[in-house]
């Protein structure tokens, strides 16, 4: 059975600051763990992540969702300069696009 620890988002980095490598969860961003093997970077996040939540749940505290799980609307918006939304608004008029169009485009 997949506990939801399985479903977090983790990744692993170097840390030019610490010299080793430093295993991250998206959904717990004040958690980290260092180690020089990156593979025991990654493991000790997710165990570390997981004594969080038991500790959360014995606590009655809320667990965070896996961002894997979360549904997602495919809108959000952005405040820029209105110096940017002109000039985006001009390339997308003379591209011939909406600006929605054009701006999408350039975050993929």
């Amino acid at each position: 059975m997949t506990k939801v620890t399985d479903r977090y988002a983790y990744r692993v980095t170097w840390s030019e600051e610490d010299q080793e490598h430093v295993g991250l969860c998206a959904e717990f961003p004040g958690l980290s763990w260092l180690d020089s093997d990156p593979c025991k970077a990654l493991t000790g996040i997710r165990q570390l992540v997981e004594a969080t939540v038991v500790d959360l749940n014995e606590n009655s505290e809320p667990v965070p969702e896996p961002l894997a799980l979360r549904n997602y609307s495919g809108k959000f918006m952005v405040r820029v300069p209105p110096e940017t939304h002109r000039s985006l608004a001009t390339q997308a008029a003379e591209s011939g696009v909406s600006l929605n169009r054009l701006v999408a485009s350039k975050l993929s």
